[in-house]
């Protein structure tokens, strides 16, 4: 395992027993950026870095019961949090790296990613990952509940022009990765960059 792996285990790992207690009012956010998705009925998606699940139950909604739903993070702890509040009933849980996915290539119809890229050890390869396993015209959304600014200041400190998330990074960074971005919001109530797999 890398550093890279351990680091991000024991920085979320510490936080998960209470990660839903920090930040109780991010529901909305979530369910409002699900629908942006635009699933279907019987849609299979991935909630990619899924922490705690927050994202499964309006993803297992948008898909209805015939749908797939599969949540994949790296920190046991976090899975683990997912099953105690209950969000495992709404899809399969799997303790797996977004860098090498457990999945067949093509056989997703769209990946929800909340907060997920800040913590890319390599954002390039990573998001060619998260390429291979959805179905060319499927969708990825990157998502956090508050914007770069806001998530900056409650960090206590600064954005910078390197920040991936930045339209500017972020547009080329997904081009070539396999992705064509399709729309980018970034208000103080959320960010949201919606991409389309390419042929």
């Amino acid at each position: 395992m890398s550093d890279d792996h351990t680091h991000v285990q024991e920085f979320f790992g510490t936080r998960a027993a209470d990660w839903d207690r920090r930040f109780p009012d991010d529901g909305p956010a979530y369910a409002a950026a699900v629908a942006e998705l635009e699933l279907g009925e019987g849609d299979r998606v991935l909630d990619a870095g899924c922490g705690t699940g927050r994202a499964l139950t309006p993803l297992r909604a948008a898909v209805g019961p015939s749908g797939v739903v599969l949540g994949a993070d790296l920190t046991p702890e976090m899975l683990q949090a997912a099953v105690r509040a209950g969000r495992g009933r709404d899809g399969q849980l799997l303790l797996a790296d977004v860098a090498a996915l457990p999945l067949r290539s093509r056989s997703l119809d769209a990946v929800f990613a909340a907060g997920l890229i800040a913590h890319l050890p390599r954002p390039a390869e990573n998001l060619r990952e998260l390429a291979r396993v959805v179905r060319p015209g499927g969708v990825l959304a990157l998502f956090h509940p508050i914007g770069r600014a806001a998530l900056a200041a409650r960090q206590g400190r600064q954005i910078t022009p390197d920040d991936l998330r930045a339209e500017p990074n972020l547009r080329p960074l997904l081009a070539g990765s396999g992705w064509r971005m399709t729309s980018y919001v970034d208000e103080d109530t959320r960010f949201l960059a919606l991409a389309v797999r390419e042929n």
